[in-house]
């Protein structure tokens, strides 16, 4: 059996040192506001995850209402989410990911990404595809206030 999920995530950004996307530390001149360290990849396959399986989303797990969660690294959320899917009898088939920005570049860093994804999912790089788009100057993504993720999963049952 097989289930299939979506998820987005958008963030604002703003000056800062880098950010944290798909478990990867990326210098730039730009950061994620976030109430956690902002990995916004993360966030998007962590909703994916949940969707696929009707398991509620982020949100409802790790609320940023909940201060516990103030700076949480997304890659131990993210394996907490895995651990809750793998009890329920489903693990990640393929995932492919889709980030909307206009920085940092996503090229230079794509494959770093995908084995970082594939290792915090406990997976083969063979099975995450990142990819990654501007928006052409266009609206809050175009004018770097902000990045986007959209991400569709495939879980299998085991």
């Amino acid at each position: 059996m097989i289930r299939i999920g979506q998820g987005f995530d958008v963030h604002r950004v703003e000056a800062g040192d880098g950010m944290t996307l798909g478990g990867l530390w990326v210098p730039c001149a730009h950061r994620v506001v976030a109430h956690s360290d902002g990995d916004i990849v993360l966030h998007a396959i962590m909703d994916a995850m949940l969707g696929a399986l009707a398991l509620g989303d982020i949100g409802q797990l790790f609320p940023d209402t909940d201060a516990s969660f103030q700076g949480a690294d997304s890659a131990e959320l993210t394996r907490e989410v895995r651990r809750l899917c793998l009890a329920k009898g489903y693990s990640v088939s393929n995932l492919d990911v889709t980030i909307l920005c206009e920085v940092p570049k996503i090229g230079p860093i794509r494959e770093t990404m995908r084995q970082c994804i594939a290792d915090v999912l406990e997976t083969v790089v063979d099975q995450i595809s990142v990819k990654a788009t501007t928006t052409e100057q266009l609206g809050f993504i175009g004018r770097g206030e902000g990045i986007a993720v959209m991400v569709s999963v495939l879980m299998r049952a085991h």
